[in-house]
């Protein structure tokens, strides 16, 4: 089996209080990029093995997220045998864009259906919840506005399809610890309304409480920012804790994209690791 862990963007992200177990609950928008994604291969076999290619791993094999996946679900499932996994990295890391999260979320789904144990979507987030507070979002895969640390999910209607995203990632590492080193929670929340379908004008005035203290500790982002915005963004923030800045643009004309192409390419070739209309 298969399967293509996709990334996701955070539309606005506010840090609503410090709870007394020292995470934070927060507001934000999950937003779906399926054209980014890593591979991921699972079979059942008579040994376990794991190899990945690609991007190099940023951690050791007991640490990754798949394997993790897998070991809390087979000591929870003992119809889950032994199994292949082959995995190509190609979603970076320390990029705030969930791709470990979305691996993690991605095995699971591919061992309820392996050995078909009949786990609903809810029962899946609830399975992978413990690996990480975003995990449960790429169980759904759809655009949610989540509070919480991240995990308490609400479906909401929003499409940005049809509109150019650009998203840049600089050879810079946020850690989760560093990004929140220097937060002041803002109790206002993010002013949205779940029950109706909202548009890019509705989130145009969102921002991202981490870009306060990021864009102090490494001024590129906050450069890579303006740059976008100078060159038409309609939007652009960073996503999640960083290190990725993304920029949304109207797609009206081949010129005007193949435009904003050359000029991205004139000043951030080398950062540059998606570029394409939504779909």
């Amino acid at each position: 089996m298969t399967l293509y862990p996709n990334c996701k963007i955070n539309l606005g992200l506010r840090i609503v209080r410090k709870r007394e177990d020292s995470y934070h609950d927060l507001e934000t928008i999950f937003y779906p990029i399926y054209d980014l994604h890593d591979e991921l291969e699972i079979e059942p076999a008579s040994t376990f093995t794991f190899s990945a290619t690609g991007l190099a791993l940023d951690c050791a094999s007991k640490d990754n997220l798949i394997i993790r996946c897998y070991q809390r679900m087979a000591e929870r499932y003992p119809q889950i045998g032994k199994v292949a996994i082959r995995f190509k990295k190609n979603i970076p890391f320390g990029a705030g864009l969930g791709g470990g999260s979305s691996d993690a979320a991605h095995t699971a789904i591919a061992l309820n259906e392996l050995f078909e144990l009949g786990l609903t979507k809810v029962q899946l987030a609830e399975e992978v919840r413990p690996l990480g507070a975003d995990c449960p979002f790429f169980i759904y895969n759809t655009p949610c506005f989540a509070e919480g640390i991240g995990d308490r999910l609400t479906p909401i209607d929003l499409s940005l399809k049809g509109l150019r995203l650009v998203m840049i990632k600089p050879s810079v590492h946020v850690s989760t610890r560093e990004a929140y080193s220097g937060i002041q929670p803002n109790p206002t929340p993010l002013s949205l309304s779940t029950s109706r379908p909202l548009t890019l004008s509705d989130i145009k005035h969102f921002t991202n409480d981490f870009e306060g203290t990021v864009f102090g500790q490494h001024p590129i982002l906050a450069q890579i920012k303006k740059h976008l915005l100078d060159i038409g963004a309609i939007y652009a923030a960073m996503s999640g804790s960083g290190s990725t800045i993304y920029a949304l643009f109207e797609n009206d004309t081949e010129r005007s994209a193949d435009t904003q192409l050359r000029r991205l390419n004139e000043e951030f070739a080398s950062m540059v690791i998606f570029n394409d209309t939504l779909r």
